[in-house]
Parts: C-alpha cells; sequence; structure tokens
C-alpha cells in the first residue's frame, strides 16, 4: 500500500561504533538499517518509524545514522534529558526525528508522580517543534495518568496496546482518551501483553470506536531479555517472521478501509506533516 507504515521499529549498529550505556537490562544483537529495508520489503511497508531503544539511552547517533540511510523513507522517535537545548533538539528535528519517548516500563518504574513530572517536562521541551511523546508504560501506570495524558501541549502515543489486559473499564479509560485527538496508541508487540490474545479483542474494540487513534508496529527486531542472561550478554531476537506480522494485520485490520486509516493515513499525520 502506498505510504503504509510500520510505526514501532528499532536498529542497533555495531558495538563499536555505538556503544550502549553499561547500566542496561539487557543486550540486543545487530539489527541494521539494511535489514531494517529487508523487513519492510518483505511486509509490504513503504515507510517506517525508527524508536531509540533504551539501550543508548539518550545517545541518538545511531537513530539519526539509520534516519539518514533510510534516505526519506523514515522518521524518528528519540530519547533526550532536560539538558538537551534548543539547539539540540532542532538538529534532531533536521534528521528526521518527530517524537521523544519516556519510556517506564523497561526500567520497571511505576511511580505514577514521576511519571507525570517526566511526562510534562519532556512536553514542555517539544511541544514547540510539532513532536510528540511517546510512552511506554504499565497500563497502570497509564490509567492514573489518564486525566493529563490529553491536557499535555503535544500528542501523546501509547506503545504496544497500552500494555493492557482487556477488560471493560481498560477500555472504557482507553477510549475516552483516544477519542480526545490528542492521543494514539499503537496496535504492536501482542507478546508484551499478559495475555497476548487480548490484542485481537482490543483491536476489535478500538477499530469500531476510535480507528484515526490508531497506528501498527511490527517491533521489528522483536527484543527480549532471555531469562537467566546477564544483562552484559546477548539475548537473542523472538523469532517472528512476515508471515505472522501479516496475519495479525490480517486479523486486527479486517478492511481496505481500516488498512488504510492506520497503516497510512493515521502515521502520514502524525509523523510527516
Amino acid at each position: 500500500m502506498e505510504l503504509a507504515c510500520d510505526c514501532h521499529t528499532h536498529v542497533i549498529g555495531a558495538a563499536a561504533a555505538y556503544p550502549m550505556v553499561a547500566d542496561r537490562h539487557y543486550t540486543p544483537g545487530p539489527a541494521s538499517a539494511a535489514q531494517l529495508r529487508h523487513h519492510l520489503e518483505r511486509t509490504g511497508m513503504a515507510r517506517v518509524i525508527i524508536v531509540q531503544p533504551s539501550v543508548y539511552g539518550t545517545d541518538n547517533r545511531c537513530l539519526l545514522d539509520a534516519l539518514a540511510d533510510m534516505d526519506g523513507q523514515a522518521r524518528g522517535v528519540a530519547v533526550i534529558d532536560a539538558g538537551f537545548a534548543p539547539a539540540r533538539l532542532r538538529a534532531l528535528h533536521e534528521g528526521g526525528v518527530r517524537g521523544v519517548r519516556v519510556n517506564l516500563e523497561s526500567a520497571g518504574l511505576h511511580d505514577t508522580g514521576a511519571a507525570e513530572r517526566a511526562l510534562a517536562a519532556v512536553a514542555a521541551q517539544v511541544a514547540g517543534l510539532g513532536w510528540h511523546v511517546q510512552l511506554y508504560a504499565a497500563h497502570g501506570v497509564i490509567a492514573a495518568l489518564a486525566p493529563r495524558l490529553a491536557t499535555l501541549p503535544c500528542p501523546v502515543v501509547l506503545d504496544h496496546f497500552a500494555m493492557a489486559p482487556w477488560s471493560a473499564e481498560a477500555a472504557a479509560v482507553l477510549t475516552g482518551l483516544l477519542r480526545s485527538g490528542r492521543v494514539h496508541l499503537k496496535l504492536s508487540a501482542p507478546y508484551r501483553l499478559a495475555d497476548p490474545e487480548d490484542a485481537a479483542r482490543w483491536a476489535q474494540a478500538l477499530c469500531r470506536e476510535v480507528p484515526a487513534a490508531l497506528l501498527w508496529g511490527s517491533d521489528w527486531p522483536h527484543t527480549a531479555r532471555t531469562p537467566g542472561k546477564a544483562a552484559h550478554e546477548i539475548s537473542p531476537y523472538r523469532p517472528i517472521g512476515p508471515d505472522r506480522l501479516l496475519d495479525d494485520l490480517a486479523r486486527w485490520l479486517p478492511t481496505p478501509e481500516l488498512r488504510r486509516a492506520v497503516l497510512a493515513d493515521n502515521p502520514d499525520r502524525l509523523y510527516w506533516r
């Protein structure tokens, strides 16, 4: 499909060129921009969003180099801290970055007060650039923050089905957020849910109620933390191929109209305009 976009991928560069932070929680192997292009060809995606992985902290060099290598086909989501002055943020924007990620889940941070302060600070930094804030957090944190999320000065994108177990209560919270027009949700990484089968239930409900707020992401190359592996030992990627991803897409987005909205129209508005 023309303009179809995979809205959640990562690129992992050579360790010698792009060292990972010492206090990381896991270590992935290489996943290059060339491999990402092959993934896009196999899934039929014309565009892609590359998200800064937690293992690089706020060093966005690998992300920027991957964006340059994709030659206009990609946009990026960076990770920043309070030390990023406007000139540094502008340089990221010129390199193709259109959002900033706040990752609470990888570090196991469930303090809603700290999460609200972090979101407010980051949103204030990037709102003037027209960026969004991408939030990866436990569903309990997202539910507690719900009254605040739609009032931030920039759009919010919730990762991986908002990490929410399927329930009527959770559906009411998320649907209300998404109806605000200020919050989006990624249909991505069902294996990160406690019950992966909840993904189809979420997709069916949200596509019926708020299709304009949805995005799709493959989560390529499917990072994982292998049980028993030390943080600095390489954990292999999950063995998930394009057939499985396309099967999920067919189940979650069963009509051409839904596929056009979620794969093309919604990401075009958020990342390219």
